[in-house]
């Protein structure tokens, strides 16, 4: 059978594409394809569950449009769906006075990006929020919330069905050829023919567009972030979300604590190189990946730059007691013991052939397939802005062919 668009990837990105394209225009015949036994495994299925609220992000940025977007349509979609999420704000906080020009930076970022409610906190109020908290000052940001994305995903699969798209699991994509008139998407079991593709492989984004961009100039460097759980008896330290003050020149954003949609209180993560693409654990590796990456030369020049954070990161990943008091910054009284180890999941980081750690959405396009290239933080809570934009690139697409 040959469809008229083959989504490669089901993460909520790939899904929620696929459900964008099919919410205006049913009659397309669409196939999405993912290389796991389930949906939403990696990225969808092992980050913070946090709703992002879009203050971080450079205004008119990719980031800030679609995540404020994507904030409201995830809720009405929550709302209409009956997926159970909860807005329970969050505190970023200054714990320096060296911190107070880059707590004020991300305070007019918001203004900007016409966050309603958001206001300085003094460390007395901060408190009122977050009884345990140590800080000089802070921002309070009533749109944080925290949902599960694993819920929203399986929700998103569950319509896209009903809709009568396929869906194919085991079906790990190794080529992908274009023409003008029609796409081949060739997997380890078999040859599917489209008239246009959507690339949205998450930490393989970059490899399945290489396959129509031969001389693309950014690739996927993987970063994993490790978390510890609080003991149940410690949960009690913290009532919602507490983030610190990132550094503006690394687009992580610093070990935090995050009530979990789905039970429990996560504290982390750290940002560290991994040795290969889906390395949850310390001792993961695969040598043509790491090959690649640390070849290439705009990962070299990040690492010149970055080498005293990174190190530092590395340390907190081999170390508890240094991962226990960067967050004691934040809260004092936790302690080693109070803490044990969680999860991890992976950024899938793009990175130029300059050194820029790409800190915006990046979506390609060519003549037959469009290609979501960077797609980190908040991409899940954007998932439903970033899947409209794209159906309505390949719904005028068809229109045309």
């Amino acid at each position: 059978m040959k469809y008229d668009i083959i989504v490669i990837g089901g993460g909520i990105v790939g899904l929620a594409s696929a459900l964008q394209l099919t919410e205006n225009h049913p009659e397309i015949r669409l196939l999405l394809l993912e290389k796991e036994s389930k949906l939403a495994q990696h990225q969808t299925g092992n980050n913070s569950g946090v709703i992002h609220s879009g203050i971080y992000y450079k205004p008119n940025s990719l980031k800030a449009r679609n995540c404020i977007y994507g904030y409201n349509l995830l809720l009405e979609f929550c709302q209409k769906h009956d997926v159970p999420f909860d807005i329970c704000g969050k505190i970023i906080v200054a714990t320096s006075q060296e911190e107070l020009p880059a707590l004020n930076r991300i305070f007019e970022r918001g203004q900007q990006n016409q966050l309603e409610g958001i206001r300085k906190i003094t460390a007395e109020e901060m408190r009122e929020y977050e009884p345990h908290v140590a800080g000089i000052e802070g921002i309070h940001v009533p749109q944080t919330g925290i949902v599960d994305y694993r819920k929203v995903a399986e929700k998103y699969a569950e319509l896209l069905r009903k809709r009568e798209v396929e869906i194919r699991t085991n079906e790990k994509v190794i080529q992908l050829k274009t023409s003008n008139r029609q796409a081949e998407v060739i997997t380890e079991n078999e040859t599917f023919t489209s008239k246009l593709v959507v690339n949205c492989a998450g930490l393989y984004s970059d490899k399945m567009a290489q396959f129509t961009q031969p001389e693309l100039n950014v690739k996927i460097i993987p970063f994993r972030g490790e978390y510890y759980k609080l003991h149940k008896d410690k949960e009690y330290l913290v009532k919602n979300l507490i983030y610190p003050v990132p550094d503006a020149n690394f687009p992580f954003l610093g070990v935090h604590f995050t009530r979990m949609a789905r039970g429990g209180v996560e504290a982390g993560p750290n940002a560290v190189f991994a040795f290969k693409r889906e390395g949850y654990s310390k001792t993961d590796f695969n040598f043509a990946e790491f090959s690649e990456a640390i070849t290439w030369r705009g990962f070299q020049k990040v690492a010149l730059k970055y080498w005293k954070t990174g190190l530092g990161e590395y340390y907190r990943s081999f170390s508890k007691s240094a991962f226990t008091k960067a967050l004691q910054k934040l809260i004092p009284e936790i302690q080693q013991d109070d803490l044990v180890m969680g999860g991890a999941g992976i950024r899938a980081q793009a990175c130029d052939h300059e050194g820029g750690l790409i800190d915006d959405f990046l979506i390609l396009e060519d003549e037959a397939s469009v290609h979501v290239c960077n797609a980190p933080s908040p991409a899940a809570t954007s998932s439903l802005a970033i899947g409209e934009t794209i159906g309505q690139k390949m719904a005028q697409r068809l229109e045309n062919l």
